[in-house]
């Protein structure tokens, strides 16, 4: 071996790249998930802590039971559940016989009535002839008496024929007296009044009224625009003011009542903004509304049986009060909701600027019909016609 050559040394052992690269990689990714966490606590204390949701929700709405104003016989059952209906439609008639039969007596008791208030208008001009010539009378009478009492003051005539002329006089006034009474009595009854003004007239004029209005109430027709749901009214069934035939719903100005939690409702006001979600149309259709108002109770408190918290077994529950949330009109039409279905109701509870409770006082109708609204105009010409017909 040479002298000049060089003695090797040992290498060092080399240092384990894997488990310092791992070691590097755990530390990368702890500080990612804490910048994650942070962020996400910034993110819940600016923005998540402000909203509030509960899936204990469900879509409410109208439900306009339709029930009949008169009784009768049903004869027509125009529509079945599911049915869409408008404000006006018929949609169940009823046996007219004896609603026809009630008019024509009306208009029968109008025309006596009018006949009979003619009657007592004529016994006025009767009476006012009969007072006429009484006073004439009373007049002849008086003149004969004077005449006599000359008479008898020279002896012409005898005491017992002066005696005659003043009881012709006083059966002269009295009889004056009963005509000017009798003549009261029928202008108490008339009053100088036109014949379709007179009271007796006017009463059976309105019971012709009432008569026609049961008639026409002989076809029940829908209040509002709608869909039927629970018929139950069957042909040939007989009905009366009580009994409910079905129900129209309408698919318009539906809402959603979702139950907070009393602990979710320190921050909640009137007018804040939410979003629904409903199970039928899943997260791809989000409704937009906002707070309208809270209940004034819990559930349970207006439940059939409260709960009596003051027994001895008592345990504490979480109370969730009815929040009402109102939707956009627009997006219901687009896409319609049912009343019942399930909603996730979340509510953006930052603002604080609304009312806990309403203060405001409605002064206009929360809902009108003029469907149930008729026309007397056409009532009112048979009126008149039945008047003029028997007024003479």
């Amino acid at each position: 071996m040479s002298a000049n050559a060089e003695v090797q040394q040992p290498t060092p052992p080399p240092v384990n790249k894997k488990k310092r690269s791992r070691k590097v990689a755990l530390l990368v990714l702890t500080g990612i998930f804490i910048i994650i966490a942070i962020a996400y606590l910034i993110y819940w204390f600016l923005v998540l802590r402000h909203f509030q949701d509960t899936d204990d929700a469900y879509v409410a709405g109208n439900q306009v039971q339709i029930m009949a104003q008169v009784s009768g016989s049903v004869t027509d059952v125009n529509f079945d559940s599911t049915d869409y209906v408008k404000k006006g439609d018929t949609l169940v008639v009823l046996d007219p016989t004896d609603a026809e039969q009630a008019f024509e007596r009306a208009k029968t008791a109008l025309a006596n009535s009018v006949r009979q208030t003619h009657q007592l208008i004529i016994n006025s001009k009767q009476y006012q002839a009969n007072v006429t010539l009484r006073q004439t009378q009373l007049n002849q009478v008086q003149a004969d008496l004077k005449r006599r009492v000359v008479l008898g003051q020279v002896d012409a005539i005898g005491r017992e024929e002066l005696q005659h002329a003043h009881d012709a006089v006083d059966s002269a006034k009295a009889q004056l007296e009963v005509a000017v009474q009798q003549l009261n009595a029928n202008q108490a009854m008339v009053l100088n009044t036109p014949v379709d003004q007179q009271p007796q007239v006017l009463q059976a004029a309105a019971q012709v009224r009432d008569a026609w209005l049961a008639l026409q109430r002989t076809k029940i027709v829908s209040p509002v625009d709608g869909y039927v749901s629970r018929r139950s009214v069957q042909v040939g069934q007989q009905i009366n003011t009580a009994t409910a035939l079905m129900a129209v719903v309408p698919a318009t100005n539906v809402w959603v009542d979702a139950n907070f939690k009393e602990t979710q409702l320190a921050n909640m006001r009137i007018g804040q903004s939410a979003t629904v979600v409903s199970d039928i149309y899943g997260d791809d259709v989000v409704y937009h509304g906002k707070v309208v108002g809270m209940d004034m109770g819990t559930g349970g408190a207006f439940s059939l049986l409260p709960a009596q918290n003051a027994t001895g077994n008592w345990i504490k529950v979480v109370q969730r009060l009815p929040v009402r949330i109102e939707l956009d009109a627009n997006e219901v039409k687009q896409h319609p909701l049912r009343i019942g279905l399930s909603t996730l109701v979340t509510v953006d509870t930052q603002n604080l600027d609304g009312l806990i409770l309403s203060d405001k006082v409605r002064t206009t109708p929360l809902y009108q019909t003029s469907a149930l609204t008729l026309n007397l105009a056409p009532v009112d010409a048979i009126i008149n016609d039945v008047i003029n017909a028997n007024a003479g």
